[in-house]
């Protein structure tokens, strides 16, 4: 995007992510500037990431006071469930922690109003905005990467469910009898079929090469390695049956497909329709990739940081 008139307000949007942290500065109309990212330290344990989360943006709030471009608020986004209006991160695998007033932490750190969301609602609203659901009332977003997550979007707003937890078809069961365990305790969750993370270790467990990226499997499919072909059309076939069940429930008229995955672009998208079909006998949602990349949950946070503006007069997700 390109960049913005500072005079027309902005501000600072984070999205923490299993291995990323990205910022960005997000105008009142999701445009967004300044762009920076760091290693979240996933590896080093929840402590370690909140730690850098705190860090990297004071770095980042301390740039843009030094531009004279203060933001006016912060817009966080992270994964696992969200209670948006407590600012808690209540529970998530991937960062490891659980009952996290991260609103709060950020807001004595920065001294400043922060709005907490979710990543993927997050991302739903970049794009119901700004993306592939322009003009869409009801769509399903579901970005595909190191896991499989989804936002349910009406009218242009994400449903979050009562406990915070709608969408998380990463722990839908599609291999109930022959699937791997999954962090979460149970067998053959979408997790471990579906995401960019599983098509490299059931392609590891196939052929003992692991490692192998999710793009590179791909590339080895098309080549006609067979075990690569096996890997990625099992993946095409468990979120075929994510799609199928969610379009059973809340018939959405669009899948907006994001992540890592969707780079793959029609490779992904074809075989993924087809398949949707096979188990769609009706109310069939259309498909289609992702416009927003991966700035998707940044500037979606932004986006909802602004909102609390101007429902509000303020930014009310302040604590």
């Amino acid at each position: 995007m390109e960049e913005h008139d500072a005079a027309q307000g902005q501000v600072l949007a984070l999205d923490i992510g299993g291995t990323t942290i990205k910022a960005a500065t997000v105008a009142a109309d999701g445009t967004a500037t300044h762009h920076a990212r760091c290693p979240s330290r996933r590896e080093d344990g929840p402590e370690a990431v909140v730690a850098t989360v705190l860090k990297f943006a004071t770095q980042q709030l301390e740039r843009r006071r030094a531009a004279s471009a203060i933001p006016q608020a912060v817009g966080v986004c992270c994964p696992g469930i969200v209670d948006e209006v407590a600012g808690v991160g209540v529970e998530s695998l991937s960062l490891g922690w659980r009952q996290l007033p991260l609103r709060q932490l950020l807001c004595e750190r920065l001294q400043m109003p922060v709005a907490l969301v979710h990543d993927v609602r997050a991302g739903g609203v970049a794009e119901a905005r700004l993306g592939a659901g322009r003009g869409v009332s009801n769509f399903l977003f579901m970005p595909v990467g190191t896991g499989v997550g989804a936002a349910l979007m009406f009218d242009g707003r994400p449903f979050p469910g009562v406990h915070w937890s709608s969408g998380e078809l990463i722990h839908l069961v599609v291999r109930p009898e022959a699937g791997d365990l999954c962090r979460c305790g149970r067998r053959g969750c979408l997790a471990t079929v579906g995401s960019a993370a599983a098509v490299s270790s059931q392609y590891g467990r196939a052929t003992g090469e692991f490692g192998v990226p999710a793009e590179e499997v791909l590339r080895r499919a098309i080549s006609g390695e067979s075990a690569a072909a096996e890997v990625w059309d099992e993946a095409i076939e468990a979120l075929a049956e994510g799609v199928a069940i969610c379009a059973a429930v809340v018939d959405p008229a669009l899948v907006v497909v994001g992540g890592g995955l969707a780079l793959a672009g029609d490779l992904l998208l074809t075989p993924l329709a087809e398949a949707v079909a096979r188990r769609c006998s009706f109310g069939r949602p259309e498909l289609a990739v992702a416009q927003l990349g991966d700035q998707a949950a940044c500037v979606g946070a932004g986006l909802l940081a602004w909102d609390d503006h101007s429902a509000t007069g303020h930014f009310m997700r302040s604590g």
